[in-house]
């Protein structure tokens, strides 16, 4: 199963993707991870997205594409894929279709509220990286990791108007991508507002696994 997978920041996609690797055996592709396996590698790909980045530029949309279409080649991803991260663009969308039919696009449906309150509650350890929510997942002891005593510290990109300005340029960036599945008939829309355990079921139920 070829599957795109959309949401905003927070909507969990990453350990939802996960789950649903576990589900279908097939591969989670993100974009961040296509950029550094190529820079690792040294291809010519690799080579030129290092210099743009190590220039401080956003990868423009010929060089990912070119990039995602070498990944989707790979063997591993012959039986299916999870795409996350691309297409994030019309353009992108449809430079995707001429090489490779996406069997469903899922479309991970969260309250902008709903995303600030989980992003914003979010504690990380400046000293071992681990993470904490003020709501969810509380340490033992306010403001310090129960696995090392350090100090708990909320990312600048966890400030409340931080997310606010990631979560518009999502929606600006994505609303044309999801009317654009939807009038393909690719489109399924899953709530990503509950727990875990019953968004993959709600996964399950709308791609009748």
């Amino acid at each position: 199963m070829k599957l795109v997978f959309l949401g905003p920041p927070g909507a969990g996609k990453g350990t939802l993707a996960a789950k649903a690797v576990e589900l279908l055996q097939i591969p989670h592709i993100s974009t961040g991870a296509i950029f550094r396996a190529a820079i690792a590698a040294r291809t010519p790909l690799g080579i030129k997205v290092k210099e743009i980045i190590d220039a401080g530029k956003l990868v423009d949309d010929e060089t990912t594409i070119a990039l995602v279409r070498e990944r989707l080649a790979a063997e591993d991803a012959q039986k299916g894929y999870i795409l996350d991260g691309f297409p994030r663009t019309i353009a992108q969308a449809d430079a995707l279709d001429s090489f490779s039919k996406v069997d469903r696009v899922v479309n991970f449906d969260i309250p902008d509220g709903a995303v600030i309150e989980r992003l914003s509650g979010r504690r990380v350890c400046k000293n071992c990286g681990a993470n904490y929510h003020i709501l969810f997942t509380k340490p033992k002891t306010e403001g310090r990791c129960d696995l090392c005593g350090g100090e708990l510290y909320t990312r600048d990109d966890d400030q409340s108007d931080a997310i606010q300005r990631r979560l518009e340029v999502y929606r600006a960036q994505t609303a044309p991508l999801i009317e654009y599945y939807r009038r393909k008939g690719l489109l399924v829309d899953v709530d990503a507002r509950p727990a875990v355990d019953q968004v993959i079921e709600n996964f399950r139920k709308a791609l009748k696994l």
